[in-house]
């Protein structure tokens, strides 16, 4: 027996998860991003995060040629970024978002609540998704409070 697709994703929308835009720089150069909520810490030695992404998503076959990604941490005054990355063409994602690059080339959004910059340590199968496993070369963390998807919409942490 098998969920339901809509189902499943009403389920686990009652899981709040923080929100991130995961980026890389293809070998045209240029900037791809999406936003991810499916990122997560995955080991401490060595230092490895995990980030889902869709295969149909524009920055998905971007991310092993680079052989490198950043993860992005969105405050809770970044909704409007978030919606930008999930639903904006990638030929204008990037336009006007102030970024920079770290050790490995991919971009670090300037806004980030907190950031690691990968490089690429395996990707697997995951059904509609490819699960990257990046190894963390670099990051930092400033203060502030994250932003959060949870039932489908944007919610703000209030400790």
């Amino acid at each position: 027996m098998s969920i339901d697709e809509a189902e499943f994703r009403r389920i686990l929308g009652h899981l709040p998860t923080g929100v991130t835009v995961v980026a890389t720089t293809g070998e045209d150069g240029e900037p791809h991003g999406l936003t991810a909520s499916a990122v997560a810490s995955a080991s401490l030695d060595p230092p490895l995060v995990l980030v889902c992404v869709e295969r149909s998503s524009d920055t998905h076959d971007h991310i092993e040629p680079a052989g490198s990604f950043a993860v992005s941490v969105l405050d809770d005054n970044a909704e409007a970024l978030a919606r930008r990355f999930a639903t904006y063409p990638d030929s204008t994602k990037w336009e006007g978002v102030a970024y920079r690059t770290e050790a490995t080339g991919a971009p670090v959004l300037e806004r980030a609540l907190a950031w690691v910059d990968c490089r690429v340590w395996a990707s697997y199968d995951g059904g509609d998704h490819t699960i990257f496993v990046g190894e963390v070369v670099a990051g930092d963390a400033g203060r502030g409070s994250p932003l959060l998807y949870f039932r489908g919409g944007y919610g703000r942490l209030t400790p």
